[in-house]
């Protein structure tokens, strides 16, 4: 399993999160899927390749939607950094997986329909294909005599603020962000409180390729928004100048005094303690050896 893959389920998994989702894009935002009516559901199926070999192909996401102890539906979510031109034989692999399993159940139970929704997050419009017919075109008599299988593909980035504004869950607060990265703007964070703060800042990190959503802490039960977020994340990238700053004027100051050695160049660059590194360089001003630097640190 990919890292993608491993941050998107800590977030989506949340119940609350994906019958968000789903009654936003497929209900307009009427609340047709509570989150109570979820169900964990298997994402990995096994086929039979050409080579007679047992495979696995594994989803994203799924979860069964229940009422009144009834299957009524599986609901997968797919998520996308980047176009696909295979998606559509991806997803019907997928639910093709989905109906067989019900056809070859122990328990029968009512067949229910299989509905997978593929999140794109990129910058840009959607270009790849977004059926089968659209992957592999018929240039003979066949060309409208098989069925096709068109997938459904929402392009979060550019979502209307009418949309953004229907969501309930912290998917709210990462759409927003989504959207003013595609037009542009900067972002100054969102008032709305987060729930799942540390399931946030994973699927940020990744999705949105900022790794310095993973540098901040937060302690257990604080209330903290979007906004927040970003004020810390600034502060962050200012003491990290700082320390880089003093780094640099600490290696300038020794290598007036001969070749900086590597376990020594690695010691100075590995120190973040500001308090340390102001040290350090008053030491750096007044030795005039790396000798003499090396002793006084000790």
């Amino acid at each position: 399993m990919g890292e993608k893959d491993k941050i998107e389920k800590l977030f989506m998994d949340y119940e609350d999160v994906f019958a968000d989702i789903i009654n936003v894009l497929l209900y307009n935002g009427r609340q047709v899927i509570k989150s109570k009516e979820l169900a964990q559901a298997n994402v990995i199926s096994h086929y039979k390749s050409d080579d007679s070999m047992i495979h696995e192909q594994e989803r994203d996401i799924a979860k069964f939607w229940v009422k009144n102890h009834t299957r009524q539906a599986l609901l997968g979510i797919e998520n996308q950094t980047a176009a696909d031109d295979d998606i559509a034989l991806r997803i019907m692999g997928y639910d093709g997986a989905s109906y067989r399993g019900q056809l070859l159940s122990e328990h029968k139970e009512r067949p229910y329909p299989v509905c997978t929704l593929v999140l794109y997050f990129g910058n840009s419009h959607w270009k790849s294909s977004r059926s089968l017919k659209d992957r592999i075109p018929s240039y003979n008599e066949l060309e409208n005599h098989w069925n096709d299988y068109p997938i459904r593909i929402f392009e979060i980035s550019f979502l209307k603020e009418e949309q953004i504004n229907l969501f309930q869950s912290d998917f709210g607060i990462i759409a927003d962000y989504f959207v003013k990265r595609q037009k542009g703007i900067e972002y100054e964070g969102n008032h709305k409180e987060i729930k799942h703060i540390d399931a946030m800042m994973k699927f940020m990190a990744v999705f949105a390729g900022d790794q310095e959503f993973l540098k901040l802490h937060f302690t257990e039960g604080e209330k903290i928004t979007m906004c927040e977020v970003v004020q810390k994340i600034k502060e962050n990238g200012r003491i990290e100048g700082r320390i880089e700053g003093r780094h640099d004027a600490i290696l300038d100051l020794l290598s007036e005094t001969g070749q900086v050695p590597e376990y020594l160049n690695h010691k100075i660059t590995d120190q973040t303690d500001q308090k340390k590194l102001k040290q350090w360089l008053f030491i750096a001003s007044h030795s005039s050896s790396i000798q003499e630097f090396e002793e006084k640190i000790q």
